[in-house]
């Protein structure tokens, strides 16, 4: 049973990864348009589409499937390890949110950011990619 799940949740991380990389490069290109244009409104239904039928079904199978297997292997959070990567995975859910939100406000043409910003936070979801994996794999700290 553990195997599957395993299975359900690495297709999960990377369907939801794959929204993260994509969607701050979407907004990058949303930055580049004129509000209110054709491919403005073009921007929003692609980046509401990505976050509806990807991004939150994904992140959300991604993060129930590994409680699920923290609770089937009988993991204790005193291991360092898990810690640092529970708290970059906490990371990716806030990174997330904040996508979440500026996709709301670019559906109603409200720009707090440019697309340099845009381009710049699009590492992170890379950043924690990497750490997330270092913590899984080599289990420093342990």
């Amino acid at each position: 049973m553990a195997e599957w799940v395993k299975a359900l949740h690495v297709i999960a991380v990377i369907s939801w990864m794959a929204g993260l990389f994509y969607l701050p490069r979407l907004l990058v290109y949303h930055c580049g348009v004129a509000p209110l244009s054709q491919a403005s409104e073009l921007f929003k239904v692609m980046e509401r589409r990505l976050l509806s039928a990807i991004m939150r079904p994904a992140g959300l199978v991604a993060v129930v499937s590994g409680t699920w297997l923290l609770h089937l292997n009988g993991f204790e959070f005193t291991s360092i390890w898990l810690a640092g990567k529970l708290l970059a995975v906490a990371g990716l859910v806030f990174f997330h949110g904040f996508m979440e939100k500026s996709v709301k406000e670019f559906s109603r043409d409200v720009r707090r950011h440019d697309g340099r910003f845009f381009r710049i936070i699009n590492e992170v979801p890379t950043v924690l990619l990497v750490v997330i994996v270092v913590f899984v794999v080599i289990k420093p700290f342990q």
